[in-house]
């Protein structure tokens, strides 16, 4: 009697235990599933919030405001402001803006910037800024096969009346200025409501 006694103990003990365990995994798997449920509700929402914001700067902002919502252009919406060329950019272009990022501004030498955006330095920003300009709407597939077309380097002619050579280098467009340095566009087709902006990694000169 003992031993069976026993024996129907371990057994209840047994399915008390596998019952827990199996209780256990299925809550475990029910957590799981509502995690992945709310990552996939936070993943869309976050989709549908960027492409909102890409359907509002295409309808609404121009090209100073859209470089005035990305802090990664703060130095170069200082310097359009510094030169009064605000309502220039605001205009109806439409324009393709080759932008020096605040990091590309950064390697000019010690106090470059602070001296173009002196009053008395406005004709220089300005001759400069609009070296970065070119009229009409050039996106980067448009560039990478006028340069291919052209045995590897087209000249763009710029607002200011000078010229950039595009060329290409590892799958990116390379800037080539009036004195030969060069500026990498590191990224492309950021859109505005009248023309277009490619980040740039250094800033090219006339």
């Amino acid at each position: 009697m003992k031993i069976r006694k026993i024996t129907i103990a371990c057994v209840a003990g047994a399915l008390i235990l596998a019952s827990c365990a199996d209780g256990k995994k299925k809550e475990k798997e029910s957590n799981a599933k509502a995690e992945d449920s709310i990552t996939a509700m936070s993943d869309s929402n976050e989709t549908t919030k960027m492409e909102s914001m890409e359907k509002d700067i295409d309808q609404t902002a121009t090209i100073v405001g859209v470089a005035g919502t990305d802090e990664n252009f703060s130095t170069l919406v200082t310097a359009v402001k510094a030169a009064g060329l605000v309502e220039t950019l605001n205009g109806e272009g439409p324009f393709t803006v080759f932008a020096p990022t605040n990091a590309a501004f950064e390697k000019l030498p010690k106090g470059t910037v602070e001296g173009l955006l002196a009053p008395n330095k406005k004709a220089d920003l300005s001759k400069i800024l609009t070296y970065h300009v070119v009229p009409g709407k050039v996106d980067a597939e448009t560039l990478t096969e006028a340069i291919t077309s052209n045995n590897g380097k087209y000249m763009v002619e710029t607002v200011q009346g000078g010229k950039l050579t595009a060329t290409l280098a590892d799958g990116q467009v390379k800037l080539e200025d009036a004195k030969g340095n060069m500026a990498t566009v590191v990224q492309a087709d950021v859109k505005a409501s009248n023309g277009i902006i490619h980040a740039i990694d250094a800033v090219v000169m006339p």
